[in-house]
């Protein structure tokens, strides 16, 4: 089975919907999320616009890197440029890493109209991303 972690620094919000959407492609892929800050629970918001996508989240729980380290990965895949350069190195346990940029949900102001525009704007870059991934790289490989 292919197993997979998207990292980001909290782990609440970008990770959580990555691992959802990539999930909700194949369930033949192991997927997993963690953060190198990870947040006491998972983002409410996230949970919700998730939902739109009929994509359940909300069992999920933020998980700090650290009980992955010395797991051995097909894909480690950065969705925070803070992740990207403090997530600790992988060295010889994974096949391929990536890094891959999106903006902060959760780090939005303005008016809760605004706020929650973001998350779907966010939540609809983070399904493209992640599907074209899967059916690019991740699918010919299983």
């Amino acid at each position: 089975m292919m197993k997979i972690l998207i990292l980001c620094t909290g782990n609440s919000c970008r990770s959580q919907m990555a691992q959802g959407f990539l999930q909700s492609f194949d369930n033949n892929i192991d997927v997993r999320s963690a953060g190198t800050q990870p947040a006491q629970d998972i983002n409410p918001k996230a949970v919700r616009v998730m939902a739109e996508n009929n994509i359940d989240i909300s069992d999920h729980k933020p998980e700090h890197v650290d009980q992955y380290l010395n797991d051995e990965w097909d894909y480690v895949i950065t969705v925070c440029d803070d992740a990207n350069e403090t997530c600790p190195v992988f060295l010889g346990k994974v096949s391929h890493r990536l890094h891959m940029s999106f903006e902060d949900p959760s780090k939005m102001t303005g008016s809760d109209e605004f706020i929650w525009s973001q998350f779907r704007r966010i939540r609809d870059e983070i399904k493209t991303v992640f599907k074209k991934l899967y059916f690019d790289q991740i699918k010919p490989q299983l």
